[in-house]
C-alpha cells in the first residue's frame, strides 16, 4: 500500500508550523513574526506582531517607523507595534491562562523586551526558528533565569 501521507512531524516541528501559520495574521510592513505558547502539548496561547488592539494597522499606516524607510534594528522605541511573543503572553493575561511552565514556540528569537517577559510569566522553555539580529542580551538574560532556549534545528540555527 502506498504512503499517502507525508512523515508526520514530531512536536517541535508541529508547533512551530503552526506559529508559522499565525504569523500570516500579521499586519506589519516590515517582518511576520508569530509566537505559540503550550502546555502540556497543547496550545494555551498565540499572537502575532502587529499594532495594539483599537489602532489603525500597521498595513494601513498605523506605525510610522514601520512605513518609513528608517533601518532595521534603528529606532526601535518609535515602533508602535507588539511583538509576538509580547502578545502571545498579554493575550493569555487578557483571558486569564496561566503560563508557568509553559514552552513558547517563536519564529524568530525574542527580543530584550520579550525575554524579560517571557522570564516574569514564568515561560520555562523557548524554542525559535530564526536568530533575531540583537538578541545578544535577551539570550544571556534567558539562559541567566535558567529559561532553556533552543533552536527548533539545534544543529544550526537559521540566520
Amino acid at each position: 500500500m502506498a504512503q499517502l501521507f507525508e512523515k508526520r512531524p514530531g512536536w517541535d516541528e508541529y508547533f512551530m508550523n503552526i506559529a508559522h501559520e499565525v504569523a500570516t495574521r500579521s499586519n506589519c510592513c516590515r517582518r511576520h513574526v508569530a509566537a505559540v505558547i503550550v502546555r502540556d502539548r497543547r496550545i494555551i496561547s498565540t499572537g502575532y506582531n502587529g499594532t495594539p488592539r483599537g489602532i489603525r494597522n500597521c498595513d494601513e499606516g498605523g506605525c510610522p517607523r514601520c512605513n518609513s524607510e528608517t533601518p532595521s534594528g534603528s529606532n526601535l522605541a518609535e515602533c508602535l507595534c507588539s511583538h509576538a511573543e509580547e502578545n502571545s503572553i498579554t493575550q493569555a493575561a487578557y483571558h486569564g491562562i496561566q503560563l508557568k511552565g509553559s514552552t513558547l514556540y517563536t519564529t524568530f528569537s525574542p527580543c530584550l523586551m520579550c525575554a524579560k517577559m517571557i522570564i516574569n510569566a514564568g515561560v520555562i522553555e523557548v524554542v525559535f526558528d530564526r536568530r533575531y539580529s540583537i538578541d545578544e542580551t535577551s539570550m544571556a538574560i534567558l539562559a541567566e533565569a535558567g529559561v532553556q532556549v533552543r533552536a527548533l534545528d539545534a544543529a544550526e540555527p537559521k540566520k
